[in-house]
């Protein structure tokens, strides 16, 4: 049965709504109203069943980083079509797979040296988890003690049952509560509303002194501090103070505990440089990846580990010291084969360094923004942006869902040509690298517009 026949007595979007179960959708509300079909996308555009075309201001859910239809992208998906889609990575191995953990870790932070597939996010995470547990109890002077993970407290590092036990987003986490692992959670540094009630301007940094004082304490049962480094995305585009991340590498060196640093979100270009934790020159102990690995275009993503840490499972057969973890897309040759020609993109086209002006556009026109009566905070690290809307700017009381202003200003930005989406109360805006300065400065006026319009007519 082809498209067209389907299509004869039912339109896409009916279809949908009779059988499809979208994520993060309260489908109630999504099957009393009209909703968009995108068929077709190019450049930093996308298109909807009628012709329409918007602007991906948020990068397809951050995950796209050249634009639609990448010549050089869908060349190499094209290219390993001609030798094989998928084979196993349990037992055998294949070019595209190895070629591209080289290529990781050449330009990964210093001392990172083994990569581990998976298929997302969330399960990179996992991964990590499981690594860090396992090493401690297997290394060569084991510590079987250290069994606890610290997280910071608005953290979100995905939504299989491990990755919620180390997240802190109780909107997303509060009714799992009862299947999750017990963790320790510390205050994060959500500046604009301190948890210990300190001013941005004489920040005394009290947000490190609570978390020396938990590791300070509790370092001995503590197998890994998980952190997204300079920007936790989900939490609504929180930023890190200058130096926060230092201490935190210094903390976890001091007392032996290792440090995964997340960069789901923040990898391939987001903060400015290839990953967040060269701003600080941090280096992990674990790091995952996923969202901008392939550009965009498959499902990838990997945990890279030091060596000390590959060694803890080497060991004979009947010693049990193997990794039992695997999924069954494991290293998809694909997937691999366009993760390559993505970083190729990256050395052809120098993307790293043409970010530098394109940040600096996005830090100039936000600044009009500020303008705006009923915006709160503007936070930006590179090509990563929230604007916080709040009711009242002397309070900072945030909005309610039933206010309806943040979905009016997500509606008014598909009305003149974008498309995002919110953060509770922050707007999110975090565009292709690819994105010219025409367009970066075009869709900040389709942003302005939307917050300046749904202030109006509150």
């Amino acid at each position: 049965m082809n498209n067209q026949t389907i299509l004869k007595n039912q339109t896409i979007e009916a279809i949908d709504k009779q059988y499809v179960w979208h994520p993060f959708t309260q489908m109630k509300e999504w099957q009393e109203e009209s909703q968009l079909v995108i068929t077709g996308g190019e450049g930093i555009r996308l298109c909807d069943q009628d012709g329409n075309w918007y602007y991906d201001g948020n990068s397809s859910m951050w995950v796209n980083l050249h634009g639609h239809r990448r010549p050089e992208l869908d060349e190499a998906i094209t290219h390993q079509l001609e030798s094989i889609a998928h084979s196993t990575f349990l037992g055998m191995t294949s070019p595209p797979g190895v070629l591209l953990a080289k290529e990781l870790i050449s330009i990964s932070p210093p001392g990172l040296t083994r990569v581990f597939y998976s298929d997302s996010g969330s399960e990179a995470v996992e991964i990590a988890l499981k690594i860090a547990f396992q090493y401690w109890q297997q290394r060569e002077n084991p510590v079987p003690s250290k069994t606890r993970f610290l997280h910071l407290v608005n953290s979100y590092h995905g939504d299989t049952i491990g990755s919620v036990s180390v997240g802190g987003i109780e909107l997303f986490h509060s009714t799992y509560h009862p299947m999750l692992f017990p963790t320790i959670s510390i205050p994060c540094p959500y500046c604009y509303r301190c948890p210990f009630g300190c001013d941005q301007n004489t920040c005394e940094k009290k947000c490190l002194d609570s978390l020396q004082t938990v590791i300070q304490e509790q370092h001995e049962n503590i197998a890994a501090f998980i952190i997204e480094p300079l920007v936790m995305g989900a939490a609504g585009m929180l930023t890190f103070p200058p130096g926060y991340l230092t201490k935190v590498r210094e903390l976890c060196s001091t007392y032996h505990i290792l440090l995964i640093a997340d960069e789901v979100a923040t990898g391939f270009g987001r903060t400015g440089k290839m990953f967040a934790c060269d701003h600080e020159g941090i280096c992990p102990d674990i790091m995952t990846v996923a969202k901008g690995l392939t550009g965009g275009y498959l499902p990838l993503a990997a945990t890279l580990t030091t060596e000390e840490i590959f060694n803890a499972f080497l060991g004979e057969p009947n010693e049990s010291r193997t990794f039992y973890h695997g999924h069954s897309y494991t290293g998809n040759q694909l997937a691999c084969a366009v993760a390559r020609a993505n970083l190729e993109l990256f050395r052809k086209d120098q993307i790293i360094p043409a970010l530098s002006e394109k940040i600096r556009v996005i830090e100039s026109g936000l600044e009009r923004f500020r303008t705006l009566s009923h915006v709160g905070e503007i936070r930006q690290v590179g090509m990563m942006v929230g604007i916080e809307l709040v009711k009242n700017p002397d309070s900072r009381e945030p909005y309610l869902p039933e206010d309806g202003v943040i979905k009016s200003v997500i509606l008014g930005a598909q009305h003149r040509g974008m498309i995002t989406r919110p953060l509770g109360d922050v707007i999110v805006f975090l565009p292709p690298l690819s994105s010219t300065l025409v367009e970066l400065q075009a869709m900040l006026n389709i942003l302005f517009e939307s917050i300046r319009s749904a202030q109006v007519i509150e």
